[in-house]
């Protein structure tokens, strides 16, 4: 990722949390170059995602794993997550009908590209910040998530 691309991330991190705190919709902040503009998520807002389904609704966020796990809380034992750097919509493949980047089963390393996530109308590559082997993946494609938000579950080894 450019340094540029990391200035921006970097400056999303630290503004989100405070539009979410705050009582506006949106938030516009322009340093010199850099200008960003935040905005809070509207249920009815047409997503311009290619996996917003007919109709134009945005994606709903994920819904809590409902295979006994606590719900995005702990991964089962032995095990870890790789988690979003960031809010955005998730995509397991570079395209539409790409073959996605890792599937179940998938011995990963750290570094690699997992998935994307689209935020604020760029694709960020997600990379595995951990190796081992992929035992469940957590989040569908075109599925909003969350900082933080578990998407893949790996055995580390």
């Amino acid at each position: 990722m450019s340094e540029s691309a990391d200035a921006i991330l970097a400056a999303v991190d630290r503004l989100a949390p405070a539009l979410e705190a705050s009582g506006l919709d949106e938030l516009d902040v322009q340093v010199g170059e850099l200008s960003i503009r935040l905005l809070k998520p509207r249920a009815h807002v047409a997503a311009s995602s290619p996996a917003a389904p007919p109709g134009g609704s945005a994606p709903a966020p994920a819904a809590p794993p409902t295979d006994g796990l606590t719900p995005f809380g702990e991964p089962s034992p032995g095990m870890r997550f790789v988690s979003a750097p960031l809010t955005g919509v998730w995509y397991p493949a570079p395209s539409p009908g790409a073959r996605p980047y890792v599937n179940e089963g998938d011995e990963i390393a750290v570094g690699q590209v997992v998935g994307l996530i689209e935020a604020m109308k760029l694709f960020n590559e997600i990379k595995s910040d951990a190796s081992g082997r992929i035992t469940r993946v957590i989040v569908e494609n075109g599925t909003l998530v969350k900082r933080k938000q578990p998407l893949l579950e790996i055995d580390p080894r």
